[in-house]
């Protein structure tokens, strides 16, 4: 009797352990996108498709019959997820194009070839992204996280901008994080030459990202283009492959078991990718910013539309758009 009561306690512990377990994972997963609309006829165009959320997005698109141009960097990876989301989704209306965004030559390039074979573009999703990486540039000498988060997607979707028009209503989403809340735009240091913090200039990156939908939506109103920032959560993906190096390996001891509990799968992360770019109740909603499929306010510097017009404009000038 005694041995068995003396078990009481620790199966009510392990029976907790496991509820809690449950509920903070089911917690972590955010929502799930309930539109059910179709996209057929519809071309969307997704960077960064070839992993994570970006691919996820790509499938679950697909599955609702869009047409999918899948923009990624790396040939091979692009080619081995346009054969994954073709398998997964059951459509064959999905193609692979190289895309560097590291690179304002394969951006031009890239957005020539979309314009020579896409007749209508109606929804661009601005995806990829690299977070706190060591320092480096880009090829055009632009630091590595400003250049492709921002810079890269500001120069594709303005070469793409007349076809979005040509095929309104269309959309276009930019994938931001709640990191915005650490950044700030610093107009005398953008590259961070004078010094660098990844963590700091991550933050300015996704934060450029908010002012650019803001500025985007500003400069659209009347066009039938409309245009949406979005958080999707901590999400367990190949983007934190550099978040835990250097001092931050040590503190990662720690916070990596917790990350993984609570973090979000691909999928469950794609979810306002997918209603940013489906959702029927945000026809004629732009410049709003998404956390879980809802609207959210982002931090208050990321609602400075006399800082949003700036980076707008010296964003013109280190793309040489108009050139």
């Amino acid at each position: 009797m005694t041995s068995s009561c003396a078990l009481c306690p620790a199966a009510a512990a392990v029976g907790i352990a496991v509820v809690g377990f449950a509920l903070i994972r089911r917690f972590s997963a955010g929502v799930v996108c309930r539109s059910k609309r179709k996209l057929d006829g519809k071309t969307v165009v997704i960077t960064g498709a070839n992993t994570g959320i970006g691919l996820e997005t790509a499938i679950d698109l697909a599955t609702r019959k869009a047409r999918v141009v899948m923009a990624c960097r790396d040939e091979q990876r692009g080619q081995k997820a346009c054969t994954e989301a073709k398998q997964r989704s059951g459509s064959e209306n999905i193609v692979f194009r190289q895309l560097d965004l590291a690179d304002m030559q394969s951006i031009r390039q890239f957005a020539t070839r979309v314009l020579d074979e896409e007749r209508q573009i109606d929804i661009l999703i601005n995806n990829a992204g690299v977070m706190m990486c060591p320092y480096s540039k880009t090829k055009d000498g632009f630091e590595l996280q400003f250049g492709i988060n921002h810079l890269g997607h500001f120069l594709l979707t303005n070469l793409l901008l007349d076809r979005l028009k040509e095929s309104a209503p269309s959309r276009i989403v930019n994938v931001s994080s709640l990191a915005h809340q650490w950044g700030s735009i610093n107009f005398d240091d953008l590259m961070s030459k004078k010094s660098y913090n990844k963590i700091l200039a991550y933050g300015q990156s996704k934060l450029a990202n908010i002012l650019f939908t803001r500025e985007l939506a500003r400069r659209l109103e009347g066009t039938g283009v409309t245009a949406y920032s979005l958080h999707p959560g901590s999400v367990r993906t190949e983007l934190q492959r550099h978040a835990w190096s250097g001092w931050f390996l040590i503190l990662s001891l720690l916070i990596y078991p917790f990350f993984m509990l609570t973090s979000k799968s691909p999928w469950q992360g794609a979810q306002t990718n997918i209603y940013c770019a489906v959702a029927e109740e945000l026809e004629g909603v732009s410049g709003r910013y998404y956390v879980d499929c809802v609207e959210k306010q982002p931090w208050r510097h990321a609602q400075d539309d006399a800082v949003a017009k700036k980076l707008w404009d010296v964003s013109e000038q280190l793309t040489e758009l108009s050139q």
